[in-house]
């Protein structure tokens, strides 16, 4: 179906997500948004939206009101929200996902972007949606039904993919790359995360973050990397890591307050440290270096 045979509030929905995103020409990614049904992946009423304070009901049982740049509770208990889809249209704008390519979506949730980006891959392409929450990887499952190339997976998103991936897009914040994202980047391979720092309530850490920006990691050859932060922006923490090497929170910390991440332009991976670095340990760093 073209755009122009989707249900107008779905063609205007989309044309304000983009808008709002600062995307001025994307037609994939328009056609993409107003495709996918927001109601299939969010599922029956009553909903609950959060205005970054708390939950408030949504008063209607319309579908149609779901077609706003709002975040909805998903597990409301644990903070979980089909995401604000303004953010996740400039990502994926970003990201410039092409038909054909093979992608990996972590932290898929019920799977809403998981179905935006099989209709940008197209049916040539790929999508692996992995999931760590049991129930939510059930419903993805059950919500992606329709679409033969997507496969999802319940399981530590940090371990995937487990194989050579055009674009990797997670959707959860961590305070490193973990290996797999790395080795895994196909050469012209696009990754994107939030990089970041958790917030911490009474002692203990939090499940969101304190600090973070999408960080965008591209794969060039010779093993080079390219790198760049994209904007500010709060996620949920990754579920079930290991314990944090000590100094890499305080250091992390320090660098966001030096405010140099815009001038960010390489990524160090499995090489000696260099000079100029916003941050870095013995095996990665951030780098203000041209590749």
């Amino acid at each position: 179906m073209a755009f122009e045979d989707e249900a107008p509030h779905r063609q205007l929905y989309a044309r304000q997500i983009l808008a709002k995103a600062g995307v001025a020409q994307d037609d994939r990614l328009l056609a993409a948004f107003a495709k996918v049904s927001r109601e299939k992946f969010i599922g029956p009423p009553p909903w609950v939206y959060s205005d970054f304070q708390g939950y408030r009901s949504l008063a209607s049982e319309d579908p149609r009101v779901l077609y706003q740049d709002i975040l909805v509770g998903l597990d409301t208990a644990r903070g979980v929200n089909n995401g604000m889809p303004s953010l996740h249209a400039g990502a994926l704008h970003a990201l410039g996902v092409r038909e054909g390519e093979t992608v990996a979506h972590l932290g898929a949730g019920s799977g809403y972007y998981s179905a935006i980006l099989a209709e940008l891959v197209g049916p040539s392409g790929r999508v692996v949606a992995v999931e760590y929450d049991r129930a939510l990887a059930e419903k993805a499952r059950e919500n992606l039904a329709g679409y033969p190339h997507v496969e999802v997976v319940q399981g530590d998103a940090t371990e995937w993919p487990q194989e050579d991936t055009d674009v990797i897009y997670a959707n959860f914040a961590l305070d490193h790359p973990p290996e797999a994202w790395i080795d895994n980047l196909a050469v012209s391979g696009r990754l994107l995360f939030p990089l970041g720092i958790p917030g911490m309530e009474g002692g203990r850490r939090s499940g969101f973050t304190r600090a973070a920006a999408f960080l965008m990691i591209d794969r060039r050859g010779g093993g080079r990397f390219g790198a760049r932060f994209l904007q500010p922006v709060s996620f949920v923490w990754a579920e079930g890591q290991a314990p944090t090497p000590a100094g890499r929170h305080e250091g992390l910390t320090e660098a966001f307050r030096s405010r140099q991440g815009h001038q960010i332009r390489s990524f160090r991976w499995r090489e000696p440290p260099g000079e100029g670095e916003w941050y870095g340990e013995e095996e990665w760093g951030l780098s203000f270096e041209e590749v």
